[in-house]
């Protein structure tokens, strides 16, 4: 064990996959920060371990982002390491992040002109469903078509439409909420829940295709009118149906096996696990001294700070509540 603190930064996936089904680019990993700055990546893929104790009460700010170009952008650590009162930022890195300007680019916001490069290139937008079956209307740029919705936690996606930029492919993630009542965010949460146990493949892979093809749908009447009351014209986007590729990492939390939510918070204490399988920021866990697997939302480590070590969850004191 090392008394190194690091801020945990969350969950990410890297690369993109080859074209066969299954076949992953790059590998999930927890970012951390330490005193000095310079971050550092936990492996997340199957067959590591995850040993961590929590060190400090609260939550604690994560920096910001400026953002130069379609492929560059800075991320910029908060100075004064300061307590996070807006999601994971200070008030000063909240007005600072340039991510933040992206929602209401769509609604004649202004924004800086690396931001205005990145929201210039192509985007996708995609239908999403999860575990539950719950789905959502969503959007990626195309540097991150893969990458968001495996950080996402998707069990099934399709891409509906290839726009030619930021602001086209925002209005028409509004209309497909507006008029076909697909919403564009699921809790984190109900993800994790959803995970403990999932619905059968063929049903979620119906599920979604439905709401897909009721998008495409809606794409080809706007596309013949005009798309006249949004002000965006019919040439600025493409009806598209494309098959998302599921990160084979996800496998084992998306097969209908035997497992539980996991029974400590996240938030305090210490924790250790090995990890078999993950889905977004939901891993798959299985824990020295019993056969059952739990369900564990790393997303809830964010901008907490822990100390890594060989530490171990405490098995559940009575396992058979849990069956």
């Amino acid at each position: 064990m090392t008394h190194t603190r690091y801020l945990v930064h969350g969950v990410f996936w890297d690369g993109a996959p080859a074209q066969s089904v299954g076949h992953d680019g790059g590998g999930p990993a927890l970012r951390l920060q330490p005193p000095s700055g310079d971050l550092r990546e936990v492996s997340l893929e199957a067959g590591a371990r995850l040993g961590f104790a929590v060190a400090d009460h609260g939550r604690f700010c994560l920096g910001h982002h400026k953002v130069h170009s379609a492929s560059s952008r800075d991320h910029i650590l908060c100075p004064a390491s300061a307590p996070a009162v807006k999601g994971k930022q200070c008030e000063r890195c909240f007005v600072l992040d340039d991510s933040r300007l992206i929602h209401d680019f769509h609604r004649g916001g202004r924004v800086p002109d690396g931001l205005l490069t990145y929201l210039l290139q192509d985007h996708w937008l995609y239908v999403a469903t999860f575990a539950g079956g719950a789905s959502k209307v969503g959007t990626a740029s195309h540097l991150r078509k893969w990458n968001r919705l495996a950080e996402q936690a998707a069990v099934v996606a399709r891409y509906v439409a290839r726009a030619e930029d930021g602001r086209v492919v925002r209005i028409l993630e509004d209309m497909v909420t507006r008029e076909a009542g697909l919403a564009q965010q699921v809790r984190s949460a109900a993800k994790a829940e959803a995970l403990a146990g999932p619905l059968p493949a063929a049903a979620l892979d119906g599920i979604n295709e439905r709401h897909a093809a009721a998008v495409r749908t809606l794409l080809g009447q706007a596309a013949v009118d005009g798309f006249s009351p949004e002000g965006c014209s019919a040439e600025g986007f493409s009806i598209v149906d494309e098959l998302w590729v599921r990160p084979a990492q996800a496998a084992g939390l998306c097969a209908p096996t035997p497992r539980h939510a996991y029974p400590h918070p996240l938030e305090q204490g210490k924790h250790g696990f090995g990890i078999t399988a993950l889905s977004g920021t939901n891993a798959l866990a299985s824990l020295a001294g019993t056969d059952a697997a739990f369900v564990v939302n790393l997303g809830r480590l964010a901008a907490r700070t822990v100390v890594l070590g060989g530490f171990a969850s405490e098995v559940p004191a009575v396992q058979e509540s849990l069956f």
